[in-house]
């Protein structure tokens, strides 16, 4: 049986309904019967899924969009403040819900597993989704990222588990309370929001702060992670359950052994070795399973079937996801859009590649990011035997004078790499198939739409 749907999210507007995190709520208000409608800038195989849940999906912003006796509009970060439909809710007096207060309502009276981190939310994330389901437990989730198709980044279950990735960009996820948080790494990015490392704790922190009294905080090997865990090491109440190939960590990875695209994996755990295979490659993807298998067991899953069961994952959208071959050429999709997640990444489709060379479509992502991480993320791509950087994806940032991705070219070509700007996105299928050939990989990398660029390379490279 679903619980019940707060009062303001019985008839919710969505603005900006296709994103990841805004979809996925809303899929699952849509799933518990609540009367959903909200409005995206385009058409989108999500907004189509969206209507088959019946729910009502305006293209473009438009204050009529907004029915009258809409319950709440809900926003995220990134809607601006002039946005046309905000503005008739002002009219209306209709209340303005932050998407991360709207998420938190639907964790109540559940067993909440708050997934966060710089890096790893989404695959940790969906590794716990997917082993759940496995067993039968039924969970409901929230995702950023599509676990098989459009449509699938969100679902209501009527088990009595909730996986949520946290998201810290905006410091929106101190408003969860879980019973089982993850931290998996803790680093400076989003550098809009955030000035210092200094406020990069204390957002962790708050966050941490609001695990349920006798929950457990799970931490990652990360530095960033276990400085944070030692700051909140002696708060009464609180578990902390470390993860990592060190001596000292409470889930300890005893092996990780490459094959091809996929690793097999063993974890000590709670007195027990534990077994299983990971299906997309490196150890940064170890290490999320690992960390999933611990945060499990915390809420009273066996940690053997679930470590069996974390081998039914197959990885998510984006997340180094086969898009297809053609002529010989593999085509993957990675979102890594920070230097350690592109290091991360190409580590791993290094050790993947065998003998094969490694091509990368990288598309920066945020003026800011470049501004602070360029020169790191140049340096990144030298790992690479060649690769295409494309100009910035701006998403929700307006241009700061003077940062383009040539900081990047500049950087990583001082590093050594073999790299070519290309300001014409719709250029880069015929360039990527002059310098790609049989057995090469071809790594389309970013958070932008550089993802739209895999099946024009495999249609071009197919003719």
């Amino acid at each position: 049986m679903a619980p019940a749907i707060p009062a303001a999210m019985e008839r919710p507007h969505f603005i900006g309904i296709g994103g990841a995190g805004m979809s996925g709520i809303a899929k699952i208000l849509a799933q518990r019967g609540a009367k959903v409608a909200g409005s995206d800038a385009k058409e989108s195989a999500t907004a189509e899924a969206l209507r088959a849940l019946g729910v009502t999906v305006h293209i473009g912003h438009a204050a009529e969009h907004l029915a009258d006796d809409a319950s709440a509009v809900v926003v995220s970060s990134a809607i601006r403040a002039d946005n046309p439909e905000l503005a008739r809710a002002a009219e209306l007096g209709i209340p303005v819900v932050h998407r991360s207060d709207a998420l938190a309502s639907l964790m109540d009276g559940l067993r909440a597993i708050a997934v966060a981190g710089t890096h790893g939310k989404t695959t940790t994330t969906s590794m716990l989704a997917v082993a759940l389901g496995h067993l039968g437990l039924d969970p409901s989730y929230a995702i950023g990222g599509d676990l098989a198709g459009p449509g699938t980044n969100a679902r209501h279950g009527d088990g009595e588990v909730f996986v949520a990735e946290a998201d810290e960009s905006d410091r929106s996820f101190q408003k969860y309370d879980p019973e089982v948080a993850i931290v998996l790494n803790v680093e400076l990015d989003h550098h809009a929001n955030y000035a210092s490392m200094d406020e990069i704790y204390e957002s962790f922190e708050a966050f941490t702060a609001k695990i349920r009294p006798g929950g457990t905080l799970v931490v990652g090997e990360h530095a960033g992670a276990r400085e944070l865990a030692r700051r909140v090491a002696d708060r009464e109440g609180l578990e902390v359950v470390t993860v990592g190939e060190s001596e000292d960590s409470d889930a300890r990875i005893l092996k990780i052994v490459p094959n091809g695209m996929r690793s097999e994996v063993t974890v000590a755990l709670d007195g027990a070795e534990h077994t299983f295979t990971v299906s997309v490659p490196g150890r940064h993807y170890a290490h999320n399973a690992a960390a999933a298998l611990a945060a499990g067991a915390r809420v009273g899953i066996d940690p053997a079937e679930l470590a069996r069961a974390l081998t039914a994952y197959t990885g998510v959208g984006r997340r180094l996801q086969l898009k297809g071959e053609a002529k010989g050429v593999q085509v993957i999709d990675s979102y890594a859009h920070h230097p350690t997640e592109m290091t991360a990444d190409l580590e791993a489709m290094r050790g993947a590649a065998g003998d094969a060379r490694l091509l990368v479509v990288f598309q920066p992502h945020l003026f800011s990011r470049t501004q602070e991480l360029g020169e790191e993320m140049g340096e990144a791509l030298a790992l690479a035997d060649a690769s295409v950087v494309l100009d910035i994806y701006p998403a929700r940032e307006d241009p700061i004078p003077g940062v383009t991705s040539e900081l990047i070219v500049e950087a990583a070509r001082k590093a050594g790499a073999d790299v070519t700007p290309v300001h014409n996105k719709g250029a880069v299928p015929e360039i990527v198939e002059g310098m790609a050939g049989p057995g090469d990989l071809v790594l389309t990398m970013g958070a932008g739409d550089v993802t739209d660029l895999g099946p024009r390379i495999l249609d071009h490279l197919s003719k």
